[in-house]
């Protein structure tokens, strides 16, 4: 893969609109200078990203340089964007569940489907549809930017836990006024 200069990269980008232009479809140029816009947007602010975080620690560099870099979700996408991010899928999709507020467990990854299983833990509320739906649309907000290979989440209910054992004992004998039981009174 040949690097590209900003010089090459500004030229071809003006050639292409040129030629969009030139085919008299002022819409479509349009809607590719807008393209352009928002793509130099994206990139502005994961390199504005990258250069805050890599000059954030204020008692000299951290530990794992790349460590921050690789937990932000901008910069994160754009290193897969590119092919460019050095954690493997499985560590990658560890990394966006863990940031979750609802804890869920990992149940399996088909990497020729696409598609995670994840297991609810069992203190996730009251296991109503709705509260389900809304631990995976976070799983799955979380997984687009860390792991966009995966592209579905199925959600396995956790084990319906068995109910605590009801102790039932004899009752306390009341004390009488003089601190001693009834029973022991008379």
């Amino acid at each position: 893969m040949s690097a590209t200069t900003a010089e090459q990269a500004g030229r071809r980008v003006e050639e292409v609109l040129d030629r969009l232009a030139e085919h008299g479809d002022a819409e479509a140029s349009a809607a590719a200078e807008e393209v352009v816009r928002v793509l130099m947007e994206f990139y502005g602010s994961g390199l504005a990203r990258v250069v805050d975080l890599l000059g954030r620690p204020a008692g000299g560099p951290p530990a794992d340089p790349l460590g921050p870099l690789l937990a932000d979700e901008l910069v994160a996408s754009l290193l897969n964007l590119h092919g460019l991010h050095p954690e493997d899928a499985p560590t990658r999709i560890d990394r966006a569940l863990s940031a979750l507020s609802q804890p869920v467990e990992n149940a399996g990854f088909d990497a020729a489907t696409g598609v995670l299983s994840l297991r609810v833990a069992a203190s996730s509320g009251c296991g109503c549809p709705s509260t389900e739906e809304s631990v995976r649309q976070a799983a799955v907000d979380a997984l687009a930017c860390f792991a966009p290979e995966v592209t579905g989440v199925e959600l396995q209910s956790a084990a319906p836990r068995e109910p605590a054992p009801l102790q039932i004992g004899t009752r306390p004998a009341l004390a009488g006024a003089d601190g001693r039981s009834s029973a022991a009174a008379s």
